[in-house]
């Protein structure tokens, strides 16, 4: 049995748990990623399905799926990714075959069913990719007006290139870790305003950046520039991504050459990859773009995402947590696959499991900034969380979460949730013992 259309509204799954209106993973999601329980500590590929997991390792050797044996038996999406736009797609078909309404090919199969579906509760998540590299951009237009009002002036806050180019530099795909992976605060050089030399010490002005991950599917060869619509055909799904930031140690650094300590100590993923295809329905159009970007930049239709998203920060101490902003992935300048599409234009090879951020997501209010750096403006204006505690940057034992989804009729495309909790810095002596 096919469906015509994995994104048809009216869908609905035998699992229950998928069919209301709030849940992240219904049958038009199907987001991939690496899990492992207690019954089998393997690390390998499942799709979530409301509250469950479907165990891919074994429905693949059902042959219900188009796909050599083995392909999901992996510690992570990689060799599927590999294979190609047009094998997503039709697994995605298979796989949403399986889990409809009318469907009871394993509903009805017992012993298949016991084994093949787990409940997310039991299960472990892990990093879902093998990252090639890691690329990260400034690509909304009002976050980077606010930090160029902050330290720059406000009547030129954007630097000139920034509306003919995606900015971007290379992080760490070493620190890139999956969702409650906690994280100690960084230590580096830090030069304080009533001091001529930096100390060595823990940032005291620990951030967090709201921002969407582009995950590459498949490779493009060296030398070869690729244009925006294959771009967008190369990327297999997107993540939220938080890009933990030291703002003390990221303002004495940046000079020259940009970021580096500040940035390449955490990066935080959620453990659900959601198709490109799972996001067809929710394409929009991105701001204009005034001067027009160059011809290798230029695109036609929608490469934006009406994507909710939402931040919020819990103090270790406290009961609930407080949301201190919300905002949406429609608002960004540049759009993902312009972003892969300028990466590539000198020549250099995209490779199949590369991670492109987005770069902080804000949008034009108070409210919707995607950094605390914004949200308390620089620290002039603290939050106070619903637990009256007040907040400029992130403190140790606080936990920050982002969440997302996109509205559809009647049923929601989740993301899942990406968190951390803020661990002390690992403080060491550098001081060689002499005696």
């Amino acid at each position: 049995m096919g469906t015509n259309n994995p994104n048809d509204p009216s869908l609905k799954s035998w699992i229950e748990s998928a069919n209301q209106n709030d849940c992240h993973f219904p049958v038009q999601n199907l987001p991939y990623g690496v899990f492992s329980d207690k019954k089998n500590s393997s690390k390998r590929v499942g799709v979530a399905i409301g509250e469950k997991i479907l165990d891919l390792s074994l429905i693949e050797k059902t042959h219900l799926l188009p796909v050599a044996e083995g392909t999901f038996n992996q510690p992570s999406v990689n060799a599927f990714m590999a294979l190609g736009a047009s094998v997503w797609k039709e697994t995605r078909n298979a796989i949403s075959s399986i889990l409809v309404q009318e469907n009871r090919t394993i509903h009805d199969h017992a012993v298949l069913l016991d084994q093949a579906l787990v409940h997310l509760e039991d299960a472990s998540m892990h990093l879902p990719i093998e990252i090639s590299e890691y690329t990260d951009f400034y690509s909304s237009r009002e976050h980077a007006t606010n930090v160029g009002s902050m330290f720059r002036d406000p009547k030129n806050a954007l630097m000139p290139n920034w509306l003919h180019i995606p900015v971007a530099y290379n992080g760490r795909a070493s620190t890139v870790v999956v969702s409650k992976t906690d994280i100690h605060r960084p230590l580096g050089q830090i030069k304080l305003p009533d001091q001529d030399r930096p100390i060595l010490g823990a940032s005291k002005k620990l951030d967090m950046e709201l921002e969407m991950g582009a995950i590459v599917g498949t490779s493009s060869k060296m030398g070869q520039p690729i244009h925006v619509e294959k771009a967008n055909e190369m990327i297999f799904g997107y993540v939220i991504l938080n890009d933990w930031s030291a703002r003390d140690i990221q303002v004495w650094e940046y000079q020259p050459l940009g970021p580096f300590q500040a940035k390449a100590f955490a990066t935080s993923i959620s453990p659900w990859i959601v198709t490109r295809d799972a996001l067809e329905p929710f394409r929009v159009q991105g701001p204009e773009q005034d001067p027009q970007p160059l011809p290798y930049l230029k695109q036609e239709g929608h490469y934006n995402y009406d994507l909710n998203l939402s931040v919020s920060l819990k103090p270790e101490t406290a009961n609930t947590r407080t949301i201190i902003s919300k905002t949406n992935f429609k608002y960004m300048y540049w759009s993902s696959p312009q972003q892969l599409a300028h990466h590539a234009v000198c020549g250099c090879r995209m490779r199949c499991g590369d991670l492109l951020g987005s770069g902080t997501i804000s949008g034009s209010n108070s409210d919707s900034y995607g950094s605390m750096l914004e949200l308390t403006w620089n620290g002039k204006n603290p939050l106070t969380l619903d637990s009256g505690e007040k907040r400029i940057f992130i403190e140790d034992g606080d936990t920050l979460a982002m969440t997302g989804w996109c509205q559809g009729k009647n049923y929601r495309v989740g993301f899942g949730e990406v968190s951390g909790k803020i661990k002390p810095a690992i403080e060491h002596s550098f001081h060689r013992d002499d005696k």
